[in-house]
Parts: structure tokens; C-alpha cells; sequence
């Protein structure tokens, strides 16, 4: 799961300060002895099923470089950027630690907590082998903080060929107006139209899936990247906001709370007929044995225009002089980017690979046309995270909470929204 709302690292630096002995306790004792190679000690959150296995295909590719491969799992996000930023301060870093591909990790950097690796970057080329966003985001003031894992797009709709069928839906929605009606023939038909989770991460990620296909590429950077406040008083954005709110209409009883993979088993089961969900739903249709273009259906966007909106993982890499933890930080980072790496950690986390010259034939259908929509860079679009703040997108993450679970008025909701992006 990727959420919107991170935690700024002010405070966590104001927690690590009564968090020492946790932070110490958090880290895992050494080991007696280390291989010959470098030993890379990586914190991550990837503790399910299928993305304990995909960061095993890392794992394995870096012992297969001669390296050594410490493994600390923390589950949950939040709590294990915590850990991070905790070991950090306390004078125990990690070798790696995973972040999200966004500004979650800016104000690390400015507090000159992370060690670089430009010498990998430019002997490998990344500038010309990784996507514009990935790059904005990873490369700062000229120099490159993160490895690339993988990227995620956020608002894949997701459907039910089941339901599809019961409901008389013949082909897949290839407008917002032709979703809506999906939508209306499925409720007439007694099945929940769009399978939501009421959770504020959520209602931002089906904001932004609105907003990129009904706005498309155009108003949505106005409005996300440059923070434009006649393009967010606009009557195009008014019309973005109605559409999302109409949404709701479509979501069942017990949508508020629901977890996004719940939701997911309900279009699994044909009980819905939609969702708007990450590409890590499809974990949950390869575990149920669902074949893509088979029993579920995925749209990267409705037209042929419509903005990618590309998220991922990624490692950094906390600063140290030890000459061994660099050279360990240097070899993960070209494993990670390497062809063979990429597709096999995608594979099975559901994502893509930042790289465009891996073999896509092995991937998915689904991945295929991720990979396809990739290669039109005029697609490759951040999500709200790669360009604003922590603080900005909980800002709007409340204004769109508010308003979709409130009688509140558009016009009020579009003046909070404004307000939200002044800060």
C-alpha cells in the first residue's frame, strides 16, 4: 500500500529525541561474520506476502554481486521512516533504508543525513535511462540521493468481467462520462458500482484519478505542481470536484474504514464491479488466481492522453565515511537498476520497472500496458507527493476528506483547496 499523508521530518526529529533507547533498540545486532563483500544492512516495510518475495529478488541479486544482505523489515511505512530517521540520529544508520518516491526525504537531504551516489548515477547513465519525474525527485541540486525500485501508477480502475457481464457492459469505459454510465448500469443491476475504502489516502488517490482524467495533464500540473490559484478557482476544477463527489454515490454502506485490499476482494468476488485502486491490487488478483483480460480488466487511463501518474519506491542511503558501508550503499545501488533486478522485482510486486529497455514481454498484461502508456513521456506525470510537501498534501488530503464525507458545498470546497495550496 502506498499512503498520501507522511510524516514531515521535523517531527521526527523532535521524537527521536526521546527516542534514543528505542531507536537503538530497533537496530539489529551485527553480525559475528560478515562475508567477504560488502554488507549491506537494509530497512524496508515490505512485509506481505508478494512484496516479501519481490524484495527477496533483490536481496538475492545482491549476494549474487558478491554482497551481503542484512534484512530489517518494519511494518508499516510511517513506522519504519521512523526507525530510519531514529538510527540516523542516534549514530547507528542503516546501510539503505526504503522511501516512497516523493519529497518525503527532501528535509533529510538538507540535513545533510544522506551520502550520494553520483559516481553510480553517471557511470550508469541514469539521466538518459530513468523517467523525468523519477529523476526530479532523486537528483537534487545536481546530485543523486535515491535508487529507483520500481514505479507504482496510482489510478488504475480496476473491473470485474463478471460483473461487467451481469450488468450488460460490453466494452471497457473509454471516457468519464462512459465510466459513469458503467457505473449507473451496474447499480441497476444490484451490484456496488465502485468498491472504496473510506480512508483519507484513499479518497485522495480517487481525487486524483478524477482529476488527471476529467482534467487531464494540463490542469492537473497547474493546479498539483504549480499550485495555480486561478486554475484551482477555474470552473474546469469546479467540474473535477462535482465528478468526484459523484463518485460516492456509487460506494456502498460499509466503504467508510475499509481497507483498499477489501475492497479489492469485493471486485474479485463480482460483489462490485469497480475500483480505483494502485497497481499493488494486482497482488491481490494474482493471489485469488484471476488472469488479467480474463476475469478482471485494468485501465491506465480513460484516453489516450490522460496522464500516468507514476509513484514507486526507492533506497537511500544514510550518510556515513565508513569506507566498507560505501562501498556496500554503491554496489546496491547498481543492483537495483540493473535490467535483470528491476523485472524481477516488479514481477512480483505488481509495479513496472523505472527502466523502458527491459523485456516487457514478461511481464503481465496489465504491466504491458503500463510500460506501454511509459514510453509516451509526454504521459509521465508525478502524483501530488513528487510535488508537493508532506504538509501541503495532508492539507488537501483534509479539504478532500471534508468534503466527501460532509454536505459541504463546492464552492466552499474549492476555496479550502486553495487555501490548503497557499502553505
Amino acid at each position: 500500500m502506498h499512503r498520501i499523508r507522511t510524516t514531515a521530518l521535523a517531527g521526527a526529529l523532535l521524537a527521536a529525541a526521546g527516542l534514543a533507547q528505542a531507536a537503538a533498540a530497533a537496530a539489529p545486532a551485527a553480525p559475528a561474520a560478515a562475508g567477504a563483500g560488502p554488507t549491506a544492512e537494509v530497512i524496508h516495510w515490505w512485509t506481505s506476502g508478494g512484496e516479501s518475495a519481490a524484495i527477496k529478488q533483490v536481496a538475492q541479486a545482491y549476494r549474487a554481486a558478491g554482497g551481503t544482505w542484512i534484512d530489517t523489515a518494519i511494518a508499516g511505512g510511517d513506522q519504519s521512516r521512523a526507525v530510519t530517521i531514529n538510527r540516523i540520529v542516534g549514530g547507528n544508520p542503516p546501510t539503505a533504508a526504503q522511501f516512497n518516491t516523493s519529497k518525503q526525504f527532501l528535509d533529510v537531504i538538507e540535513q545533510g543525513m544522506l551520502n550520494n551516489v553520483d559516481d553510480v548515477a553517471a557511470r550508469e547513465r541514469w539521466d538518459q535511462l530513468l523517467p523525468a519525474p523519477i529523476v526530479n525527485v532523486i537528483k537534487v541540486k545536481g546530485h543523486w540521493y535515491a535508487v529507483p525500485l520500481n514505479i507504482h501508477m496510482q489510478t488504475w480502475i480496476w473491473y470485474s468481467q463478471a460483473a461487467f457481464t451481469r450488468a450488460g457492459i460490453t466494452r471497457e469505459p473509454a471516457t468519464m462520462d462512459e465510466l459513469f454510465a458503467a457505473l449507473d448500469k451496474l447499480k441497476a443491476a444490484g451490484i456496488v458500482p465502485l468498491a472504496h475504502g473510506g480512508q483519507a489516502w484513499q479518497e485522495t488517490v480517487l481525487f486524483s484519478a478524477i482529476l488527471a482524467n476529467l482534467g487531464g495533464r494540463e490542469l492537473y500540473l497547474s493546479v498539483i505542481r504549480d499550485r495555480d490559484q486561478k486554475a484551482v478557482a477555474s470552473e474546469a476544477f469546479k467540474k473535477v470536484l462535482l465528478a468526484f463527489k459523484r463518485m460516492q454515490s456509487y460506494t456502498d454502506a460499509g466503504a467508510p474504514g475499509r481497507n483498499w485490499n477489501d475492497a479489492t476482494a469485493m471486485v474479485i468476488r463480482g460483489k462490485a464491479g469497480v475500483q480505483i485502486m494502485g497497481d499493488w491490487a494486482k497482488g491481490e488478483f494474482s493471489a485469488a488466481r484471476q488472469t488479467a483480460g480474463k476475469d478482471y480488466g485494468c485501465i491506465a487511463g480513460l484516453g489516450a492522453t490522460v496522464p500516468y501518474l507514476i509513484q514507486g519506491d526507492v533506497f537511500v542511503f544514510p550518510k556515513t565515511a565508513n569506507p566498507n558501508a560505501v562501498k556496500a550503499q554503491k554496489l546496491l545501488a547498481s543492483v537495483v537498476v540493473a535490467p535483470a533486478t528491476q523485472l524481477a522485482f516488479s514481477q512480483l510486486k505488481g509495479s513496472i520497472p523505472v527502466r523502458m529497455d527491459v523485456d516487457a514481454s514478461k511481464l503481465d498484461a496489465c504491466a504491458q500496458k503500463g510500460m506501454a502508456v511509459m514510453r509516451d513521456k509526454s504521459r509521465q506525470i508525478g502524483v501530488t507527493e513528487v510535488y508537493l510537501t508532506p504538509d501541503q498534501n495532508g492539507a488537501i488530503q483534509d479539504v478532500l476528506t471534508a468534503y466527501w464525507n460532509t454536505a459541504m458545498p463546492v464552492e466552499k470546497a474549492q476555496k479550502n483547496f486553495a487555501a490548503a495550496l497557499r502553505n
